[in-house]
């Protein structure tokens, strides 16, 4: 009995480590390191917004502001603070410094492709479903 006992608490804990972590939602990652400053709808309105220079942009106003093409591109590399530009707050974190994620590849247009940190790609795909 006791035996029978320990090897279902053996195959517990087998099938425990085989059961990966749940991911955090993109929203759900939006809401934890974004909306401080972008807001909840990410309109730039967050909490944070009042006391910066400059203020937060309106994160729901990029395929707009690019001719009606989401920019993936460059929403990417702003957030892992790989290219910005002078107007940039130094408020706004560099997300490339810390854990982004495992890696997946990404198809370029041209059929090869590029590797992008999970998190950042899911941040991307967040941003570009909240467009006007």
């Amino acid at each position: 009995m006791m035996r029978t006992g320990l090897l279902v608490v053996m195959c517990l804990f087998s099938l425990a480590a085989c059961v990966e972590e749940p991911e955090v939602s993109p929203k759900m990652s939006f809401m934890e390191n974004c909306a401080a400053c972008h807001g909840a709808g990410g309109t730039g309105d967050g909490p944070a917004a009042a006391g910066l220079d400059p203020k937060p942009a309106d994160l729901t106003t990029l395929s707009a502001r690019n001719g009606g093409t989401f920019p993936r591109n460059y929403v990417m590399t702003t957030i892992d603070g790989y290219v910005r530009g002078v107007h940039f707050s130094d408020a706004m974190p560099v997300f490339g410094d810390g854990d982004m994620g495992a890696t997946v590849i990404v198809e370029n247009p041209d059929g090869t492709g590029t590797p992008v940190p999970e998190k950042l790609l899911a941040l991307a795909d967040y941003l570009e479903s909240i467009q006007q």
